[in-house]
């Protein structure tokens, strides 16, 4: 098994097959801001567990680095004391860390254990078709013979989400939800809503969700709340797996 600690936003550290892996580190306190030319991303969260305890790190899997709200100033002086920086090819020649990866590219990892995990990148669309604010990518891991972890990144509900489910055997997928929303991508949302997150529980037919992203970042426009209301309503509330921070839940 393995298991998994929530930090904040899209953070969480995954322990697994011997190996530690970082999901997005957004580290800086609550309360700080991003301004860019178009918009301004405000943190709401203070992390669960600050940079040091996060170490020894294998991998970061970073789903982008192109936005403060997967990839804080914190979290990049992160970067350069993990293992490997595991992101999308444009990320990772902006980064300088190794080249990056495509959709269902993958790459191995040598763990501690001497167990090999295999990474797999993911397609996913971060908005409407026609106004993609990628290139964003997630994760599938898997040792041989064994269920996968599917890691979404920021994506939205889409066939590239389905092709993931038709393609590994998941026994969880961490789903980045929240509904995130800036006025310069309109109304359309950015990640997960929690209808789309239904139609993800029923491609991933036998997977718990555990959901990310959906607080600690003034731009989320859905709420727990809300996403517990449609699975219940669905009938699916015994699906959902949410992880407090700070704390371990097995995946």
């Amino acid at each position: 098994m393995a298991r998994l600690i929530y930090v904040g936003g899209p953070t969480a550290l995954t322990e697994m097959a011997g190996a530690r892996l970082l999901t997005d580190p957004t580290l800086d306190p609550a309360g700080t801001e991003y301004p860019t030319p178009a918009y301004t991303l405000r943190k709401t969260m203070d992390p669960a567990l600050s940079a040091e305890a996060l170490l020894p790190l294998d991998a970061v899997l970073l789903s982008h680095e192109h936005h403060f709200d997967n990839l804080d100033h914190a979290g990049r002086g992160l970067l350069a004391r993990a293992g490997r920086v595991l992101t999308t090819r444009d990320g990772a020649a902006r980064l300088g860390s190794e080249p990056g990866l495509v959709a269902w590219q993958a790459t191995s990892l040598e763990t501690r254990s001497g167990a090999a995990l295999r990474i797999t990148a993911t397609p996913a669309r971060h908005g409407p078709r026609d106004a993609d604010r990628g290139p964003v990518i997630g994760f599938v891991l898997a040792r041989e013979g064994e269920d996968a972890v599917y890691v979404s990144g920021d994506t939205v509900w889409y066939d590239g989400v389905a092709q993931v489910a038709a393609r590994f055997p998941v026994r969880t997928a961490v789903l980045f939800l929240g509904a995130a929303r800036v006025k310069a991508a309109g109304d359309w949302p950015l990640t997960f809503t929690a209808e789309g997150a239904l139609e993800a529980a029923h491609a991933f037919g036998r997977a718990a969700i555990v959901p990310l992203h959906f607080e600690g970042w003034a731009h989320c426009s859905e709420s727990r709340a809300q996403v517990e209301q449609a699975f219940a309503a669905a009938g699916l509330a015994d699906r959902l797996r949410w992880p407090l921070p700070g704390s371990p839940i097995e995946i």
